[in-house]
């Protein structure tokens, strides 16, 4: 599921739309004085991410692994998967957290910007090591397993944009009283959920699929 804070006071919950005088922060490891990802290369990257799953599977149907090396593929399948749902798990909890008015939104996006390598480094552990896996394309357990793992790919640059623009809402002036608004918390919110059902869900299949 890739913000500049002020000092000041500032109320916990959803409701918080800038922190003021704290360091300047970005989601997703962007600097603040770099411009924002535009909304064009959001869509390339998109495109890319599903290319390279057409990729690996097409490679995954040619690759024959011997046994040291399927060995080694489940081991690295095991810890991307550890990686990446673990620190998912964090940034989504704090998000949970800051819907709830338990945490400042400041929070959440230096979780996000602190943990958005080690996601993006467990998907691609995962979509690596599952070409040496010997996945049944044909099983639509797997196919499924696929398309989980491509809506969290999107999902990450959906993830993303919606960071941007709550680091854009904290720079506005006139937003320093201002709330979220509602739209963009029922955007933070789905994006949390599938989140979790993609990463979830690959996982229950992925274990279906070791115990015949």
């Amino acid at each position: 599921m890739e913000s500049t804070l002020d000092r000041g006071q500032a109320a916990p919950g959803p409701r918080t739309a800038r922190e003021p005088g704290r360091p300047a922060l970005a989601i997703g490891g962007e600097s603040p004085d770099h411009a924002p990802t535009p909304s064009w290369a959001l869509v390339a990257l998109g495109v890319v991410a599903c290319a390279v799953m057409a990729a690996a599977c097409w490679t995954a149907s040619h690759v024959h692994a011997d046994p040291p090396l399927l060995t080694a593929a489940r081991f690295l399948h095991l810890a991307a998967l550890v990686v990446g749902l673990g620190a998912v798990l964090a940034v989504d909890w704090f998000a949970l957290l800051w819907l709830l008015g338990r945490r400042r939104l400041g929070d959440v996006l230096r979780t996000a910007c602190a943990l958005h390598t080690p996601i993006w480094l467990g998907l691609g552990g995962l979509v690596l090591s599952g070409l040496f896996l010997h996945p049944d394309l044909a099983a639509p357990l797997t196919l499924i397993k696929l398309g989980l793992v491509l809506a969290v790919m999107l999902n990450g640059l959906y993830a993303h944009w919606i960071g941007q623009r709550l680091r854009h809402l904290q720079e506005q002036p006139e937003s320093k009283a201002a709330g979220v608004p509602r739209r963009l918390l029922l955007q933070t919110g789905i994006a949390a959920s599938i989140s979790q059902i993609g990463w979830w869900g690959a996982s229950l299949i992925g274990f279906l699929n070791s115990h015949p």
